[in-house]
């Protein structure tokens, strides 16, 4: 593929808003988990909740029809690190018509309709305020960005789990070659809510601790939510250092609903796709961000399959101990954190895995490391088999 370049990019978490924040807690090796505080939730967890979520305003005269936590997550994390700004700039430069938006969310504002359903009337419908297509719908999404940044081009939403958000980078640069749009609005969101945080829980998947990814005693996820966005744009004239998209890799295994082929098969093809795609060989990758949920078969078949693919020595890391699992929301969120470590120098260590499973083929770095990084490969599986894998380098 023709690499594309990542022109701007901002990430929000429980690890803070916008970059600088962002950064700061990876060079600190600080975790943004804490316990379970959210809505009405009993559970016995810890949680990546962002501050300010529910103080974030959307736009007046889109607030009637699109308010709800996952659309005001969404503003606050468009409106960092000028992002919202940059848009603009390269809508200038395209035309608001060739300049598209692919997102990627698992369970969009289905908060909105938790909360109706406790408001339906006596014969249980919900009630009459509740505005389904612009809260609960997984589009409600893109149709906000959309409106909030006054764009015209292809909207986007991929709902395939976990690996949402990375797909949407690989389908917008499958849109920007075919010439169907001259630049993207990449990224992902997704915001807590009660059935996520239950359906995790009646899955026996949700660890009581905060996460410890490819830890001997790992035992399960630590939710969280978070907005990642990136511009992708032609890489022509990108300056030296500039982070780059270089390939993209997907596979769909359908091994299991919620459980991966024990020896990795889905993953290693998505990430042996991702170094075709880029023209790339093992030897040419300096770190991997594992998916690295910190569930036992997660952490294990992903274990295996990087050493199946990239080699074991391979240094790499999860950083969910630091973020939580943000579902839709972590393969950009995470891609944008590889970015920051190409630009960084940056190898962040996995936050909470305080002794690496010995049973697992892989190189997992417990603390920071600072080296000069060329390409990375970024992991994202989900549920059903959706794999995805990106390989970010640097523009020399």
């Amino acid at each position: 593929m023709r690499p594309l370049a990542l022109s701007r990019f901002t990430a929000t978490s429980a690890l803070g808003c916008g970059l600088p924040a962002t950064l700061a807690a990876l060079h600190a090796g600080r975790s943004g988990l804490a316990p379970c505080a959210f809505e009405s939730v009993t559970l016995d967890t810890c949680v990546g909740e962002v501050a300010g979520v529910d103080a974030s305003a959307l736009p007046p005269a889109l607030s009637a029809e699109f308010d709800c936590r996952n659309n005001r997550l969404a503003w606050l994390g468009l409106n960092q690190d000028g992002f919202a700004q940059a848009v603009e700039r390269a809508a200038g430069r395209y035309g608001r018509a060739r300049l598209g938006i692919f997102l990627g969310t698992s369970t969009s504002g289905i908060l909105e309709t938790e909360l109706a359903y406790r408001r339906r009337d006596p014969a249980g419908a919900l009630p009459a305020d509740f505005r389904y297509a612009g809260a609960h719908n997984s589009f409600s999404l893109a149709a906000f960005v959309r409106r909030a940044l006054r764009l015209g081009g292809p909207a986007v939403v991929i709902s395939s789990a976990c690996s949402s958000s990375a797909k949407a980078f690989a389908s917008a640069r499958r849109a920007i070659e075919t010439g169907v749009i001259d630049a993207a609005l990449v990224g992902g969101v997704d915001s807590l809510c009660l059935t996520t945080l239950y359906g995790f829980h009646s899955l026996q998947l949700v660890s009581r601790t905060p996460c410890r990814p490819f830890d001997v005693a790992r035992d399960g996820i630590s939710i969280g939510e978070a907005a990642a966005f990136a511009l992708l744009e032609p890489a022509a004239g990108s300056a030296a250092g500039s982070v780059l998209l270089l390939g993209t890799g997907e596979s769909s295994d359908a091994y299991h609903m919620s459980s991966p082929p024990p020896d990795g098969a889905g993953a290693r093809a998505a990430m042996q796709a991702a170094l075709d795609d880029a023209g790339l060989t093992p030897a040419d990758i300096d770190y991997v961000n594992f998916h690295g949920t910190g569930t036992p078969n997660n952490d294990e078949a992903e274990g295996r399959a990087v050493a199946g693919v990239l080699g074991a020595h391979l240094p790499g890391s999860s950083t969910k101990g630091a973020t939580g699992h943000t579902l839709g929301a972590a393969g950009a969120l995470e891609a944008v954190i590889c970015a920051l470590a190409l630009q960084e120098g940056l190898m962040p260590g996995g936050v909470n895995t305080t002794q690496v499973d010995p049973a697992l083929p892989v190189n997992y770095l417990r603390a920071n490391r600072n080296a000069p990084l060329r390409r990375v490969i970024s992991n994202s599986f989900g549920f059903g088999g959706t794999n995805c894998s990106l390989i970010l380098g640097r523009a020399l």
